[in-house]
């Protein structure tokens, strides 16, 4: 029977059944005999860019990869199986997607017992808001790792160092390499705190009115003439991006640090290495610290692309975290940094791998300030390796 025929128990006509199934945010897919995709709502049209045609010559192999539990779930049903709801499931694409987790319903259609509903909802808006609570949290334990340093570790270092410096004068002159060490290791740690200084928490930060395409070109006039010269380097500018609030010093070191850690992941594996800087403006975001009913709106999205080989999965959950890092030389300090930093603007920091590329997504709030604009339109490439 064909679904347009059919109408609901309710006897709401089929014409509003549609309309009904396209309105959905869920993905929706009707599969029938020999997993034959029969149906697709709008939503599953757009998710996998792909006309509802077009997917309905297809069988769910050709979207999803032949280990993928949706190929299992639905398996089950046809074998006569109840309905089943499962929920953070990852699922395997072939068709050009990152694998993404999804909470899962499938179940037979009531009216044509030969097909089979699948109901798709992606979970990455909740998991996205849950990561962000952790790095906030990695952010507010590395400024109180500084803290401690600052003020619990730097005074008897100064003591300790006074000490050694007076018992050379007093001891036997083989012995003075034991006190010269004393003095180099107090050095030594006294140089780590200052470098850690910089996550000390500071709520007087001098926050200005910043033009972001203005931090931004310096950012990459820099990398151009440095680390990424060989690196084809390209930029998007939305040029009606409102102006933000902000410290430009402390926003040229948070996107140095990111362009450079892109620089060097594509630099190691790639002989046609690229990075993507865009900005655009997306209402609609917003974010609720918990423990507060105030909702912030971060409609300003700032994005660092690569086509590297992206971060390993087993250090995804921790990347923000302070002393986490895949280089062999790295201290993991930078995007602990990068993680303070977007806090102390009030914004958040996300990383997804799509498309091939990893990618950094920055959103910050909009201060209802004078709209600028930004020099640059379309896409412009400022060197090529």
């Amino acid at each position: 029977m064909s679904l347009k025929k059919r109408k609901l128990a309710s006897g709401v006509s089929s014409s509003l059944q549609i309309q009904l199934l396209h309105a959905l945010p869920q993905i929706v897919l009707a599969v029938g005999e020999n997993n034959r995709i029969q149906y697709v709502n709008a939503r599953a049209e757009l998710y996998f860019n792909t006309s509802s045609p077009t997917l309905r010559r297809m069988v769910l192999e050709d979207l999803f990869h032949f280990d993928s539990p949706i190929l299992s779930l639905v398996n089950q049903v046809q074998r006569g199986k109840s309905g089943i709801t499962e929920y953070n499931v990852e699922i395997g694409y072939i068709r050009h997607k990152a694998n993404e987790l999804m909470d899962l319903q499938v179940d037979r259609m009531s009216l044509d017992e030969e097909t089979v509903i699948v109901v798709m909802q992606p979970r990455t808006i909740a998991q996205k808001i849950e990561r962000q609570l952790a790095h906030r949290g990695a952010a507010r334990s590395v400024t109180g790792l500084a803290s401690i340093l600052a003020h619990e570790i730097r005074n008897p270092l100064s003591g300790i160092r006074g000490a050694a410096q007076f018992l050379e004068g007093s001891i036997e002159p083989e012995d003075h390499p034991l006190t010269t060490l004393i003095v180099d290791e107090t050095d030594r740690i006294s140089r780590l705190v200052r470098r850690m200084e910089i996550f000390g928490d500071n709520n007087l930060l001098d926050h200005k009115v910043i033009n972001i395409h203005e931090v931004l070109g310096h950012v990459l006039q820099v990398a151009n003439n440095g680390f990424a010269r060989n690196i084809e380097l390209i930029e998007d500018y939305d040029p009606s991006l409102p102006k933000l609030l902000g410290s430009r010093d402390l926003l040229v070191q948070m996107f140095i640090n990111l362009v450079k850690n892109a620089a060097e992941a594509v630099s190691a594996s790639r002989t046609h290495a690229k990075i993507w800087v865009t900005t655009s403006y997306r209402p609609g975001v917003s974010f609720t610290v918990p423990g507060s009913r105030t909702k912030t709106s971060l409609p300003l999205q700032i994005t660092i692309e690569d086509n590297g080989p992206g971060v390993p999965d087993d250090i995804r959950s921790f990347l923000f975290d302070p002393f986490v890092t895949t280089k062999a030389s790295g201290t993991g300090l930078g995007l602990a940094l990068v993680a303070k930093t977007i806090k102390d603007h009030g914004g958040i920091i996300e990383y997804d791998r799509l498309n091939e590329r990893s990618v950094f997504k920055l959103l910050f709030p909009h201060q209802k300030l004078v709209r600028t604009s930004a020099k640059k339109n379309k896409p412009q490439v400022l060197s090529k390796g």
